[in-house]
């Protein structure tokens, strides 16, 4: 496992892509099967979804056979249904004019710290930066930007607006101001180095184990899920020349249609009442 792949991060990533379907409780025993293939042993499994349940992401349960299991609170299927639209948008719809939101927002000096949670949530959330306490993302990340604020209780300090530049300068000049391209795109270069070799050697294959196509699935979607933060999908006409956001969507897109249905294979076993079957 490397550095890049945390448990905790797997473990987040494991129920984005198959865990919510399980009709319960996962339990704690599967999920130590089912982070072994990607280099995550049962105490790390441990210790890190007792602070995914200290974050409120996880709800401890029991299984109807009575084991002890974890599934997702609210917030945290909130979370991870706001990110598919991310996730598994394809480039022309990410990347599609439409304005943009504005937040601006003011904390009391009494409550600072809420200040700087709120700068990291907008740019978690992929917002540039305009002006000091003036912030800027594409249009279509405004549902999230709201149910993330509203989750987070920090809406009160926060006013949304939509609209359009009009100038002096240059929307694309403006654009490098209120991003680091230059950062974002080596993000998508390093998914390319990392993946697109492993989407060639399936590419080569005939057969696609399930146990193969789920840990190189997940590793690859462990890796993607945290770029179309990075990059909110500004339009193309917008971004340098060679931009390689487009490439590195490509390949996670033939990663995720030739691997994630095979993977579930490994999720769940034919007859071994896994975490998708029926309690």
């Amino acid at each position: 496992m490397s550095e890049q792949h945390t448990p905790r991060s797997l473990i987040v990533t494991f129920y984005g892509a198959y865990g919510r379907a399980a009709p319960g409780p996962v339990p704690v025993a599967e999920l130590v099967r089912l982070l072994a293939p990607v280099g995550v042993d049962a105490p790390s499994v441990r210790s890190s979804v007792s602070r995914l349940k200290r974050r409120g992401l996880l709800v401890p349960a029991r299984t109807a056979a009575g084991a002890a299991g974890y599934a997702l609170s609210p917030d945290a299927r909130q979370l991870l249904e706001d990110g598919d639209r991310r996730i598994y948008a394809s480039p022309p719809a990410a990347r599609q004019g439409g304005g943009w939101v504005l937040a601006v927002f003011s904390v009391p000096e009494s409550e600072r710290q809420k200040r700087h949670v709120l700068r990291s949530r907008l740019a978690g959330l992929g917002f540039g930066t305009a002006a000091p306490g003036v912030w800027i993302a594409p249009a279509h990340l405004y549902e999230e930007t709201r149910h993330t604020l509203e989750r987070l209780q920090l809406a009160s300090y926060v006013d949304l607006f939509r609209g359009e530049h009009l100038g002096f300068a240059a929307t694309a000049d403006a654009v490098a101001r209120w991003w680091d391209l230059s950062s974002i795109a080596k993000e998508h270069e390093a998914f390319l180095v990392r993946h697109e070799p492993v989407l060639r050697a399936w590419q080569r294959r005939t057969d696609t184990p399930p146990e193969e196509a789920y840990r190189d699935y997940l590793l690859a979607l462990d890796s993607w899920r945290r770029l179309p933060y990075a990059d909110p999908g500004l339009p193309g006409e917008l971004l340098p020349e060679g931009w390689p956001g487009d490439r590195s969507a490509e390949v996670f897109a033939a990663l995720d249609g030739r691997l994630r249905v095979a993977g579930a294979g490994f999720v769940t076993p034919e007859g071994s009442g896994g975490v998708n079957s029926p309690a």
